[in-house]
C-alpha cells in the first residue's frame, strides 16, 4: 500500500483527519515510493545505469505529521536495504565510525581520508536512509556533512528526511556557517524540498485531548498511558534503540514517531546522569513515564535523577505523559531533598499546561564539544 492510500484508509477510518497539507505530502511519498520501485527494477541497487531518483526534503512546524509521513512511506518503500533513524543518532555513529577508522590507521602508522570508506560502509546497510528531526546545530556535525553527504549521493543513497527548519534555516548563525552553506546547495540538489503547509497542530490536539498526569497508579493509570501512547504515534510501529552519549549507549525500550516510553525505574533506578536526560529529550518530543512512585529518603539517589529528568524535559521544552503515585506536591513529602523537590512539583504543574503543551520542542543539544 502506497503512503498516500494508507493515509487515505486512516481518515476513512477515523484515525486520522483529513489534513490538505498532509495529503500533499503523502503524494510527493508515493511518487517517489513509485520512482524507487521502477529505478530498482530496470538497474538493480548496485548495477545502476541511470541515476538513482531524487530524495525528499520534507519540512514543516511542530505537530505537523512529519513523522506519521515518514512511517507511513518507510513501512512499505520497496527497497530491500533500507534504515529509518534520528539524525542526531545517526551523526552520533558516524562520528563514532570515524574515530574507530583513525585508531586503526593509528596502528598501522598510515594516514587515509575516512570519509570514504565511512560512507561505502553506511550505504552498504542501508540504500535507502530516511531522517527523523534533520536538524545540525553543532560545528562537527556541519564540517562533516558537506563530504560526508556527497560521497552518499555519489554511490547512489537515496535520501528522505523530516525537519522542524526549511534547508537554508539549517545551521544558522552556526561557527563558520559560510563553509556549511555547499552542503546546503548539494541538499536542495539532490532531494525536493516540500513544506507540509501549516494548519492544524496534531500534536497539541492529542496531547490536550485528555489529561497528561495520571494518579494513582493502577489498572486505569496503566490503561490511559497504553492510550495515550497509540493517540501520540498514531498507530506508528514501536521499536527500540540506543543514544549514544559521550561513547555510552543510553537503552530506549520503546519509541516511535517522536515518542519514547519508559518506565520510572528504567529512567531512575538506573546510573544515568543529566547528559543522558538532556539527551533522551533533545531527541524526543514526547516523554511518556510511569509507575512513578512516592518518594522517600531511601530512595534520595532516584528522586534526585528525578528531578535532573524533569530540568532536561522542562528545558527542552519535552511533554511529558506520566503515572504517578500521588499529585507532584505529595510526590516528595518529607525527607532529605523534599524541599529541594518543590521546584520540580511545580515544573510538574506546568508542564500539563497547555502554555507549555504548545510550545515548541527545543530539539537542539547543549554544545559541550563531545560528540
Amino acid at each position: 500500500m502506497t503512503p498516500l492510500a494508507n493515509l487515505e484508509k486512516r481518515i476513512a477510518e477515523g484515525t486520522l483527519t483529513e489534513d490538505a497539507g498532509q495529503l500533499a505530502a503523502a503524494q510527493a511519498l508515493t511518487d517517489l515510493h513509485e520512482r524507487l520501485a521502477s529505478w530498482r527494477i530496470r538497474d538493480g541497487w548496485f548495477r545502476h545505469k541511470t541515476p538513482p531518483p531524487r530524495g525528499l526534503y520534507l519540512w514543516g512546524g511542530v505537530g505537523r505529521g512529519k513523522s506519521m509521513l515518514m512511517d507511513l512511506f518507510f513501512k512499505t518503500a520497496p527497497v530491500a536495504q533500507k534504515r529509518r533513524v534520528h539524525f542526531h543518532e545517526f551523526m552520533q555513529e558516524t562520528h563514532a565510525r570515524i574515530g574507530a577508522w583513525r585508531k586503526r590507521l593509528e596502528r598501522k602508522k598510515g594516514q587515509d581520508d575516512p570519509i570514504p570508506p565511512v560512507a561505502k560502509a553506511i550505504a552498504a546497510d542501508a540504500r535507502l536512509l530516511c531522517f527523523d528531526e534533520f536538524q545540525v546545530t553543532d560545528i562537527a556535525d556541519a564540517m562533516l556533512l558537506g563530504r560526508l553527504f556527497e560521497q552518499l549521493f555519489d554511490i547512489g543513497v537515496v535520501v528522505v528526511a523530516t525537519s522542524n527548519r526549511v534547508p537554508d534555516d539549517l545551521y544558522r548563525d552556526g561557527i563558520n556557517r559560510q563553509l556549511f552553506l555547499p552542503f546546503i546547495a548539494e541538499l536542495k540538489d539532490r532531494l525536493d524540498v516540500m513544506e507540509i503547509a501549516s494548519g492544524v497542530d496534531h500534536r497539541l490536539q492529542q496531547l490536550t485531548a485528555a489529561p497528561v498526569y495520571y494518579t494513582p497508579l493502577g489498572s486505569e493509570a496503566d490503561a490511559a498511558l497504553d492510550e495515550a501512547w497509540k493517540r501520540l504515534t498514531q498507530g506508528a510501529e514501536p521499536q527500540s534503540c540506543t543514544i549514544t552519549v559521550h561513547g555510552r549507549a543510553v537503552p530506549v525500550p520503546r519509541e516511535a514517531a517522536g515518542v519514547a516510553r519508559f518506565t520510572f525505574a528504567e529512567l531512575c533506578a538506573r546510573p544515568l546522569g543529566a547528559a543522558d536526560y538532556l539527551a533522551i529529550a533533545a531527541q524526543f518530543h514526547t516523554l511518556l513515564v510511569g509507575d512513578v512512585p512516592q518518594l522517600t529518603p531511601d530512595k534520595r539517589n532516584e528522586a534526585k535523577r528525578f528531578v535532573t529528568l524533569i530540568d532536561a524535559l522542562y528545558e527542552a521544552k519535552t511533554k511529558l505523559v506520566m503515572s504517578a503515585a500521588a499529585e507532584p506536591d505529595d510526590l516528595y513529602p518529607a525527607g532529605d531533598g523534599a524541599f529541594e523537590f518543590e521546584r520540580t512539583a511545580s515544573r510538574l504543574m506546568e508542564m500539563r499546561s497547555e502554555t507549555y503543551l504548545a510550545a515548541a520542542h527545543e530539539d537542539a543539544m547543549p554544545q559541550t564539544g563531545e560528540s
